[in-house]
């Protein structure tokens, strides 16, 4: 069996991980890698360093759920990704312990509700769009021109002979605007 190591984590520098150490310590983790940041923060130095020296065999515990992902889609990919090295997860205060088969049950529990989440969001944004559609919304940015600044546009370069450049600077727009105006798009 390999070691058992501590990950603590707090998020501003006047907050102590003195708890969370003497947690771990109390836990049995030989090695304790702590850091102040975020949990809102992917990169996260300690956590990677962390991640890249823990080898198969070994756990990784915490003393709570939230000091390790930022969500629980990002948590369950942290501890996925630990599964397939070999390596445990443990937290302490949910007494979770993917090394048992209880740990491991309620670990794919919360996969799946991380799942579901997805999908939830992925249709509300999905219902959204369609909404929009149906109200003559479409995404994207506004069109730089109006229809009749368009028409302008064609016929001052058509009939006037303006240049492009003149007509950029007219309408204060770039010359790649005028020349989507001119070949037709809805600039």
């Amino acid at each position: 069996m390999g070691e058992q190591i501590g990950y603590a984590r707090v998020s501003t520098s006047g907050q102590d991980v003195a708890l969370q150490r003497d947690a771990l310590t109390d836990a049995g983790c030989a090695r304790i890698f702590a850091e102040t940041a975020s949990g809102a923060y992917r990169d996260r130095p300690e956590l990677a360093r962390l991640l890249d020296y823990l080898r198969p065999g070994d756990t990784l515990t915490v003393w709570k759920l939230d000091r390790l992902g930022r969500s629980l889609p990002h948590l369950v990919e942290i501890i996925t990704g630990l599964a397939e090295r070999g390596i445990g997860f443990r937290s302490l205060t949910e007494g979770l312990d993917t090394d048992t088969p209880g740990g491991r049950l309620i670990f794919h529990v919360m996969a799946a509700l991380a799942a579901f989440e997805r999908d939830i969001i992925r249709e509300r944004t999905l219902a959204g769009l369609a909404a929009a559609r149906t109200q003559g919304r479409v995404g994207g940015r506004r069109p730089k021109l109006s229809a009749a600044q368009l028409a302008t546009v064609r016929r001052m370069h058509a009939g006037d002979g303006r240049s492009v450049a003149e007509l950029a600077e007219l309408f204060a727009v770039s010359r790649q605007t005028v020349y989507r105006a001119l070949a037709g798009a809805d600039a």
